[in-house]
């Protein structure tokens, strides 16, 4: 579990940013974090400071193409 800001959902991309200044947008979010919160539409979301957990999905087990997908999220 990592510290993370959301920044933004654009374009289908929910991105984040990490304490160590690192950004990384997710193609993928976990419907049951969807559910808790949306992140898509809730403007009041942006800048919160999130525990995060995710995973690298690999597509079709070809090494280069691999897509982070959200598992988890708390706010702090």
């Amino acid at each position: 579990m990592r510290t993370a800001v959301f920044k933004s959902y654009k374009n289908g991309y929910f991105t984040f940013w990490f304490e160590n200044g690192e950004e990384l947008a997710f193609e993928e979010v976990h419907p049951r974090v969807l559910k808790q919160f949306d992140l898509k539409n809730d403007k009041s979301l942006r800048d919160q400071e999130f525990r995060i957990t995710f995973v690298e999905v690999y597509e079709d087990d070809d090494e280069d193409l691999v897509i982070y997908r959200v598992e988890s999220l708390k706010p702090i």
